[in-house]
């Protein structure tokens, strides 16, 4: 489905949400996986045009895929996000852990394939309500929402797979330790550009996961946690990261214990 599927005049009316979810992961699914009987004459209608080169098999058809060219796909039964992408930065300071490709990658360890209001959408999906993004006036109130692990996958040269909790690959500059807190489920916001009267969501800017606070976040932590480039507090976990541009997927769902 056409990322045009998100009119940006509806997104700003949070009630629409669950609607536009509703509709995206309805014809997202294959008819054959929602229980409907498919005749072949309508299947051959369904297909798309021919291609010069074949499309590339969907590397998870056990789940939802909601576009055909972002990488985003929701397991529903497990209440889970998959999110694809590659290691943008393997050393170096951090505002970012994870941004849309072509945004903030010189600030983040991954790259993600989708846009981050396309990975809200799926958080939604799963049944998940965005919180508040941090606010500072009049003072500090960190951000809310539910409380999101992130898993990380990928392969090695050797095509051995690994998996770890991407707060490993993250550490902490005062402690040399990894990263404790878990990331909430904000939400970011909109804004309208006074120029031409359209809106954007805001993380798709690149604020998609942070591990500085930014207002614009999907993902925040619930910590104080500067921009300035004077006093950021995380960096690289370099000897754990896999070398830039290794192929990896991002597993996002809530925790509560």
């Amino acid at each position: 489905m056409p990322h045009s599927f998100f009119h940006h005049s509806t997104l700003t009316r949070q009630a629409t949400w669950p609607l536009l979810i509703a509709a995206l992961v309805l014809t997202a699914a294959p008819r054959a996986a929602r229980g409907q009987d498919v005749d072949p004459a309508d299947a051959a209608a369904e297909q798309a045009p021919a291609q010069t080169e074949p499309p590339e098999p969907d590397r998870h058809p056990e789940l939802t895929r909601l576009s055909p060219t972002e990488e985003v796909w929701i397991d529903q039964r497990r209440k889970r996000v998959v999110v694809g992408g590659r290691v943008a930065l393997d050393k170096g300071l951090l505002e970012f852990f994870a941004c849309p490709e072509g945004t903030k990658e010189h600030e983040s360890v991954v790259a993600v394939k989708a846009s981050a209001r396309l990975v809200h959408a799926g958080l939604l999906a799963i049944g998940l309500e965005p919180g508040r993004p941090v606010s500072f006036d009049p003072e500090y109130t960190p951000a809310s929402g539910p409380r999101i692990r992130v898993l990380l996958q990928w392969k090695d040269a050797d095509g051995t797979p690994h998996q770890s909790d991407a707060r490993r690959w993250i550490r902490d500059t005062r402690t040399g330790k990894p990263l404790e807190t878990d990331w909430v489920f904000g939400g970011s916001a909109f804004w309208t550009d006074p120029t031409n009267g359209r809106e954007y969501y805001q993380a798709d800017g690149g604020d998609f996961i942070c591990v500085s606070n930014f207002p614009t976040a999907t993902l925040d932590l619930p910590i104080e946690s500067s921009q300035s480039n004077e006093a950021l507090l995380f960096e690289v976990f370099d000897e754990r990261v896999p070398r830039r541009d290794t192929a990896v997927e991002m597993v996002l769902f809530e925790v509560k214990d």
